[in-house]
């Protein structure tokens, strides 16, 4: 049994993390695992890629960013949020083909990796099957990756709210035709992290009949651990008197899927109350903006944080972290918290479901309520017998469902299930 992964990248941003994170443990347990990506980080002989170091790799990495960017120039409106057309040609089938697998496990692979239509040409020497890790909903999609309020998805997108169009057959309509041309007669088996995003995929036209098993992500637990609390404050120069709030994604001011506002609301509602003043906040992921972010507690930025060691000691040095996003297909830094013993707030919404278990190991307010989600945060740290179970179910939570031998399993048991059932394969 050979398993190809493929990727955008091995070890850069969250979802390349996890998939690559995935193969690792996948080739731990034995398993015959190979990995493509379009930009290879690392230098481990089992992934094949660009390392962007020659000059003739830049050139061919600049091009595919301004081809997969230059049909979104029409539109004016644009929204903020990722959009990919997916309309780079590349030679990603040549290179499957080489490696020669048995089984495909597509990841994140928007952004110039692959073409709708390449995912027919995986089939053209010999059947193959495929498994489709879902890391958020642009494979069901017109080109988002996370839909907000539309469900254009669901019938075929066009007049799309991100795009700021207002036209049928817009670049969205174009991008779910093209995809809906190339996968009417594949059989994809899909690997969403949530129950959310499968119930997502079942009421999408494109995945509706597609076989669903849902696969949560993983977290490294020995990397991502308790470490003692006054130690991580020491290191990070953080108030060693204080409750510490903990905020934190990628751009998670500038995202409005982030929740940022939700937050901003409720440490409004915190700083009214007469405890305020042992309460402080902390962000990770961004700069101290130039302009002040009325937040009304004192906050201390700690920048972007690219390396696990450092995110481990912001978690554990915290008392509780919040998460208010409003769309997640799973939410990587719940798990991440939660194996460092830290309780999470978190709208009970989405892929967050899945991790925060209400007033078990954490507190899930009601969906977009932002005086209930100050309520989770008072909630959590008003009693020191309560944050200290809490924290331990945490991690204990993560020991029990999230670690990558256990994923590993789940995927293997997949794997071997397909390879005993040719029938699913068009």
């Amino acid at each position: 049994m050979k398993i190809l992964h493929l990727s955008t990248a091995d070890a850069n941003g969250g979802a390349a993390k996890g998939a690559y994170s995935m193969h690792k443990a996948l080739c731990a347990a034995g398993v015959d695992s190979h990995m493509l990506v379009a930009d290879k980080f690392t230098s481990d002989r089992t992934v094949t890629g660009s390392t962007g170091i020659t000059g003739s790799q830049k050139v061919q990495k600049g091009l595919c960013q301004t081809l997969e960017y230059w049909p979104l120039r029409r539109y004016k409106n644009k929204r903020p949020g990722a959009f990919s057309a997916a309309v780079y040609p590349s030679r990603i089938a040549a290179q499957v083909e080489a490696i020669d697998p048995d089984i495909i496990n597509l990841h994140w692979v928007a952004k110039g990796l692959l073409r709708p239509s390449d995912l027919q040409k995986f089939q053209r020497q010999r059947p193959r099957h495929l498994v489709w890790t879902l890391r958020d909903m642009w494979a069901f999609t017109g080109g988002c990756h996370y839909s907000g309020d539309c469900s254009g998805y669901q019938t075929g997108c066009g007049q799309c709210p991100l795009l700021g169009s207002s036209r049928l057959h817009d670049l969205s309509y174009q991008v779910w035709q093209r995809k809906h041309a190339a996968w009417k007669d594949l059989t994809i088996t899909l690997a969403p992290l949530s129950e959310w995003l499968a119930d997502c995929a079942r009421q999408s036209k494109l995945f509706a009949h597609q076989p669903i098993q849902v696969i949560p992500n993983a977290i490294d637990t020995d990397k991502y651990r308790p470490i003692d609390r006054a130690i991580a404050r020491h290191v990070l120069n953080l108030p060693q008197d204080k409750k510490l709030i903990l905020f934190g994604a990628l751009q998670p001011t500038a995202d409005t899927r982030k929740g940022f506002s939700y937050l901003q609301s409720a440490l409004h509602h915190l700083a009214a109350q007469p405890n305020h003043n042992q309460l402080q906040t902390v962000i990770f992921g961004t700069d101290k903006p130039d302009q002040d972010l009325d937040l009304k507690l004192p906050t201390t930025f700690l920048g972007h944080l690219h390396d696990d060691t450092t995110l481990a000691l912001a978690y554990s040095a915290a008392d509780v972290m919040v998460v208010p996003s409003t769309q997640e297909a799973f939410g990587k830094t719940v798990i991440e918290a939660m194996a460092c013993a830290t309780p999470v707030v978190a709208f009970n919404s989405t892929g967050l479901k899945d991790s925060v278990v209400h007033q078990h190991n954490g507190y899930t307010a009601q969906c977009f309520d932002a005086i209930d989600l100050a309520h989770g945060i008072s909630w959590v740290l008003e009693s020191s017998d309560r944050l200290h179970t809490l924290s331990q179910n945490a991690r204990q939570t993560i020991e029990n469902q999230f670690t990558f031998a256990r994923i590993a399993e789940q995927y293997q048991q997949l794997y071997q299930q397909l390879l005993t059932e040719p029938k699913n394969i068009s």
